[in-house]
């Protein structure tokens, strides 16, 4: 073999290949995914995804078992990601007006409103809520870390209580039944 060709070998060896697309696991994880959050692993059984009409999603609900343990974890999209691991909450309300700006927790948490909006979903798994209908929004915060979200969607609502968590602790990890 020549000098020529072996030094061509050698360049064409140190070549790296093209790098795979980043995949954005926070935004394309789905039903069968494993998420580990602060050590402890969930699978992911629902996903909800919210939108404006003409717009891309900005926020994201993953339905999350663990045992026999059902949290959400909820996702928004800005500048950064804000994640939230919640428990679901019971409660009575009947009608989306009567919603409060304030709420009291068995009288040991008050949360204030911080906003609230309309948005559409697209669903898939196992979820609260159907694809493809508005869904109305509250966020509440206390005084400490602790955040209430409250959603309407056609005559059911669903009520939410967590604590945000530093997006760096959330982690998604592919299942092997998907390709």
């Amino acid at each position: 073999m020549s000098i020529k060709k072996r030094i061509g070998a050698i360049i064409k060896s140190r070549k790296e290949a093209p790098a795979a697309p980043q995949q954005n696991s926070i935004e394309e994880a789905r039903i069968g995914d494993i998420v580990s959050v602060d050590l402890e692993q969930y699978v992911i059984t629902g996903k909800v995804v919210y939108f404006d009409r003409g717009y891309a999603p900005h926020r994201y609900a993953y339905y999350l078992r663990d045992g026999k343990n059902i949290s959400c974890l909820l996702i928004e999209k800005g500048r950064q990601y804000e994640c939230f691991l919640c428990e679901f909450v019971e409660g009575s309300l009947d009608d989306p007006s009567e919603v409060p700006t304030r709420l009291d927790v068995d009288g040991e948490v008050f949360y204030d409103l911080e906003w609230n909006r309309t948005d559409v979903t697209r669903a898939e798994g196992q979820t609260d809520f159907r694809s493809g209908d508005d869904v109305m929004l509250w966020r509440y915060c206390s005084d400490g870390e602790g955040y209430f979200f409250l959603q309407w969607q056609d005559g059911k609502f669903v009520a939410m209580q967590g604590e945000r968590l530093p997006s760096g602790e959330v982690r998604f990890l592919r299942s092997n039944q998907q390709a």
